[in-house]
């Protein structure tokens, strides 16, 4: 920015020359519409990238690893049924199969599900119907033994990222002080999840309050990260319960 205060006018076009004409239309914001028995359309030049699960030397997870970016257009679909054969995107492959993509999600918000695990500096709130099955969980005791330490910096510190790497929103880390949820700031982006300690592939994470309409049109809570399923048979769609680890769910990525 200029240190002048000085205004200047703007210089007149030469003659017989005309400025191009601007799209003032505002750009399309991000949105992820649930088709029903269908795919993901996701409009609003949303990113789209890979995410693989990092593991330390126990197996436990302990870094989100970027792959890098998935190219596609301002307006995409994804696959919701587990069996296009050009994952991430749909095929048409549910229409042959007959997929049941029936919205069986709770509509209530988060908090209203959640479980408070109340702690020093910190609490933990838990809602265990959104569990992705990322495991990020797990390190350092468990992170729902960590709330009562979190008055020790180094300790609140571990712990929030542990939080804050569940990509399902299924962990929220909570700052007593200000009763406010301790949130890392994400742009909007859908990543493709790997997770090579499983052998699987995972969820669409879903980051930046991206949002995310029912079939009816009902609108989900705006959340930071929620995790989508992608195999076709999670218990709690649109949303991840899991179940791709169970399955032996593989994207062929």
């Amino acid at each position: 920015m200029s240190n002048s205060s000085q205004s200047h006018s703007e210089a007149p076009s030469p003659a017989g020359s005309e400025r191009p004409a601007t799209d003032a239309r505002p750009a399309k914001p991000p949105r992820i519409r649930v088709s029903k028995d269908g795919p993901y359309l996701v409009s609003g030049s949303v990113p789209l990238s890979k995410k693989t699960i990092g593991t330390n030397a126990k197996r436990e997870s302990v870094a989100w690893l970027e792959d890098g970016p998935i190219e596609a257009p301002a307006t995409y679909a994804l696959c919701r049924c587990g069996h296009s054969a050009t994952k991430p995107f749909c095929d048409g492959s549910h229409t042959r199969l007959g997929f049941d993509g029936s919205e069986t999600a709770d509509r209530a918000e988060y908090i209203t599900r959640a479980q408070l695990y109340p702690g020093s500096a910190m609490s933990l709130s838990d809602d265990e119907t959104l569990c992705a099955f990322a495991r990020f969980c797990d390190p350092h005791g468990q992170i729902w033994s960590q709330p009562p330490a979190t008055d020790d910096p180094s300790r609140a510190q571990q712990f929030v990222a542990q939080a804050n790497a569940c990509p399902g929103g299924r962990l929220v880390a909570w700052d007593n002080r200000t009763g406010k949820p301790i949130e890392t700031h994400h742009d909007p982006e859908i990543s493709v999840i790997e997770d090579p300690a499983e052998g699987v592939s995972g969820p669409l994470w879903v980051q930046g309050g991206i949002t995310v309409e029912a079939g009816d049109g009902f609108v989900y809570e705006r959340r930071n990260r929620v995790a989508l399923c992608r195999c076709g048979q999670s218990q709690n769609k649109p949303f991840c319960d899991g179940t791709h680890a169970s399955i032996g769910f593989k994207d062929g990525l």
